[in-house]
C-alpha cells in the first residue's frame, strides 16, 4: 500500500465535513477580486521572450501585478511547460508583493490548464487564503490534496493551524489539532505545538497552553526553547511571575537552554512588580550566559522606567542600547515620548519625536497619540490641534484614539462648538463613535451646562441597541448628579433594570455619591442595602463615600456604626485621605479616642499595601 492510500483511510473523516462538491466555488470565489477581473491571463505576453529563462530563474523582473500576469501568461504558453518549481517561484513572489488573491486565481488557471502541482504550491495556496484572513477555506484545498493523491506534510496542517490562530479562531485550530493528533494523519512537531501554544495563550488559555505542554512532555515530542518560552510569556502576562520562574527553572533543570525572548517575558514580568534588584540579576545572568538583550528587551526596561516617571533611568537604557548597536525602534521611543509627557514635559516628548525622524525611525499613530494627549492634559489645544493636521501631512490617518482625545480637550476648555464640529468630522472620516467617545460627549454637554443636548444624545444612543452600555448611564448619572439635576439622575438609574441593564459598583459608587453630597444620606444608606440585595457587594470606594456622607451630615453615630461593622468583618479602612482627616477630627471630638487607637494599626496596614 501506498503512501496516498494510508493518508487517505486517515483523513477521509477530516475531509468529508466539508462540502467538497463546493470546494472549487470556495476556493475561487469567496475571497477578494482576482487579477483576473482586471487582466487576461489570457492576453500575448508583453515580456520579451529574450528574458525568459532569467524570469523562470529568479523572476527579479517581476515588480507588481501586470507583470505577474504576463509573466504567467508566458510560462503557460511556453512548450514544454516549465517545471512545477517555475510555477512555484512565481506564486512566492506573488506573496512577497502581498497579492494574495492573485496566487488563488493563478492556482485556479493552473487546474484549468492541467498544469500539475505538489504539496507545496498547495500550501502556499492555503497560506494565501490565511493572509486574506479566510482559513477556513484552508480546507478546501485540503481536499484537492486528498483528490488529487498529494500526500499532506506537518507544515501544511501548520500553516492552517497558524492561520485560523491569528483570526482568534482557536476552537477550531484545536478541532484540527486534536483530529491530527488522535487519527495520526502526520508526525506532529515542536513548530505545531509552539502555534496551538502561542495561540491558546494569545486568548487568555495560559492554563490549557501549560496542561499541553506537560502532555508534549510525555510524548515523542519535546517541548524545545520556542515552546516553554511561549507558556512563561504567558504566566508572565497574567501576572504569575512565580509561576513563569518555576518553569523557567524547570527548563534549565533539564538541559533547555533559556534564550532571549525567555528572558524578556522574565524581565517584563518583574519591571511590572517594580522588583528592579530582581531585575538586574537576571541581566547580570543573561550577560555571563552571552545571551545579549535586544531591542525587544530594552524596549522593555524602557517602558517599565517610563510608566514609573524613572525617565532618566529610561533615557540611560536608551544610550547604553544604542552603545551596544541595538537599534531603538519606534516602540522604544514611544515609550521615552510617554514618560516625558506623564511629567508634563510635552516639549521634550515632541523633541523626541523629530530625533525619532531624524534616526530614519518612521513614528506611527500611536506616537502622535501620545503627544496629542499630552497637549489636551495641558489645555495646550492649538499645539494638539496642530498636531492632528500634521498626522496627514505625514501619510498616517487619525484613529478614533485620536480624535476622542482631541474632543475630551476641547470640553474641557469649554469650546463646545468645536466639538460639535470635530466630532462631525470624526463621523464624515468614517470613524463610527465607540462607546467611550460617546461618553466624553454625554460628559462633555453636561460640564459646559448644555443638559439638552447631552439629553438628547442621550436618548438618542439610548434607542441605538447596540450601543446600550453601563458605561453610558454610569456617565449620564453621575453628570447629573454634578449639575444638581436629581431627578434626572434618578430616573437614569430606576430604569436600569427595566431595559437589562444591571447597575456596577462604579454605578452604585455614582449614585451613593451624589445623594451624599445633596445631604441625602439615608436614601444613599438604603441604597447601599439594595446594593447588597442585589449581590453587587460594597467596596472600598462605596464605604469611603457612605462615612463621608455621615461625617459631612454630623451624623456621627451612624457613621461609627458603618466603621465598626467594617472592622468588625475585618475589612481595612479606606485609605482615603480627605475622609481619613474628616473621621479623626470628629473622633478627638466626641471622645472617641480609644476606638482611633484601635484603627490606627489598620491604617498603617493599609498604608503599606
Amino acid at each position: 500500500m501506498d503512501k496516498t492510500s494510508v493518508y487517505r483511510g486517515k483523513f477521509f473523516p477530516l475531509i468529508r465535513l466539508f462540502a467538497l462538491s463546493h470546494a472549487h466555488a470556495a476556493l475561487f470565489h469567496s475571497c477578494s477580486a482576482s487579477p483576473s477581473k482586471h487582466y487576461s491571463l489570457r492576453e500575448k505576453p508583453s515580456v520579451s521572450r529574450k528574458h525568459k529563462v532569467v524570469i523562470f530563474r529568479d523572476f527579479r523582473h517581476v515588480n507588481n501585478l501586470n507583470d505577474a500576469v504576463c509573466v504567467f501568461n508566458q510560462m503557460v504558453q511556453t512548450e514544454p511547460l516549465p517545471c512545477v518549481v517555475e510555477f512555484a517561484k512565481l506564486l512566492r513572489v506573488m506573496i512577497s508583493m502581498k497579492h494574495y488573491s492573485g496566487v488563488v486565481s493563478f492556482f485556479g488557471e493552473m487546474r484549468k490548464l492541467g498544469i500539475p502541482f505538489d504539496e507545496y504550491i498547495l500550501t502556499i495556496v492555503i497560506n494565501s487564503f490565511c493572509l486574506l484572513g479566510c482559513a477556513e477555506h484552508g480546507f478546501s484545498v485540503l481536499g484537492i490534496f486528498f483528490k488529487s493523491g498529494v500526500q499532506f506534510n506537518v507544515v501544511t496542517f501548520s500553516t492552517i493551524l497558524r492561520g485560523l490562530c491569528e483570526q482568534n479562531k482557536i476552537k477550531d485550530a484545536m478541532w484540527l489539532f486534536n483530529k491530527l493528533v488522535t487519527e495520526r494523519i502526520c508526525k506532529m512537531d515542536e513548530v505545531m505545538f509552539g502555534i496551538v501554544m502561542n495561540g491558546l495563550c494569545k486568548q487568555g488559555h495560559t492554563q490549557t497552553a501549560l496542561s499541553l505542554l506537560r502532555i508534549m512532555e510525555q510524548g515523542d515530542t519535546k517541548p524545545n526553547t520556542i515552546v516553554y518560552s511561549i507558556v512563561v510569556d504567558a504566566l508572565c502576562k497574567d501576572k504569575m511571575v512565580g509561576a513563569a520562574f518555576n518553569l523557567f527553572n524547570e527548563m534549565k533543570r533539564k538541559g533547555i537552554t533559556p534564550n532571549v525572548l525567555t528572558y524578556s517575558s522574565l524581565v517584563d514580568g518583574l519591571c511590572k512588580f517594580d522588583q528592579w534588584e530582581e531585575v538586574r540579576l537576571l541581566l547580570d545572568e543573561m550577560m555571563y550566559l552571552n545571551v545579549s538583550p535586544n531591542v525587544h528587551t530594552f524596549s522593555m526596561l524602557v517602558d517599565a522606567f517610563c510608566k514609573k516617571g524613572m525617565v532618566e533611568d529610561a533615557v540611560e537604557v536608551l544610550t547604553i542600547m544604542i552603545r551596544r548597536g541595538e537599534h531603538p525602534d519606534v516602540v522604544t521611543y514611544n515609550s521615552i515620548m510617554e514618560g516625558y509627557c506623564l511629567r508634563g514635559e510635552i516639549d521634550v516628548a515632541r523633541r523626541i519625536l523629530d530625533s525619532m525622524i531624524d534616526t530614519g525611525v518612521k513614528p506611527d499613530i500611536f506616537s502622535y497619540n501620545i503627544l496629542v494627549n499630552g497637549y489636551c492634559k495641558q489645555k495646550k489645544l492649538d499645539e494638539a490641534m496642530h498636531l492632528y493636521f500634521e498626522i496627514s501631512q505625514k501619510g498616517l490617518k487619525p484613529d478614533t484614539v485620536t480624535y476622542s482625545t482631541i474632543l475630551q480637550g476641547l470640553f474641557e476648555v469649554g469650546r463646545v462648538e468645536c466639538s460639535e464640529n470635530f466630532f462631525t468630522e470624526m463621523e464624515n472620516a468614517g470613524h463610527s463613535p465607540d462607546i467611550y467617545t460617546c461618553g466624553i460627549m454625554l460628559h462633555g454637554y453636561l460640564k459646559n451646562g448644555h443638559v439638552e443636548k447631552a439629553m438628547s444624545l442621550f436618548h438618542r444612543w439610548e434607542k441605538q441597541k447596540e450601543d446600550t452600555n453601563i458605561f453610558i448611564y454610569n456617565t449620564g448619572n453621575g453628570g447629573f448628579f454634578r449639575i444638581q439635576k436629581l431627578d434626572k439622575a434618578r430616573s437614569i438609574f430606576d430604569k436600569l433594570y427595566s431595559i437589562g441593564l444591571h447597575p456596577d459598583a462604579i454605578t452604585y459608587n455614582i449614585t451613593v455619591n451624589g445623594l451624599c453630597v445633596e445631604g441625602l444620606v439615608d436614601e444613599a444608606k438604603e441604597l447601599l442595602r439594595k446594593m447588597e440585595d442585589n449581590g453587587c457587594l460594597p467596596d472600598n470606594a462605596t464605604s469611603n463615600l457612605i462615612v463621608r456622607g455621615f461625617l459631612k451630615s454630623n451624623k456621627t453615630n451612624e457613621a461609627m456604626a458603618v466603621l465598626k461593622a467594617i472592622i468588625g468583618e475585618g475589612s481595612f479602612l479606606p485609605a482615603d485621605k480627605d475622609t481619613v482627616s474628616l473621621l479623626i477630627e470628629l473622633l478627638l471630638l466626641i471622645g472617641e479616642g480609644p476606638f482611633l487607637l484601635n484603627m490606627i494599626p489598620e491604617f498603617h496596614i493599609r498604608n503599606e499595601k
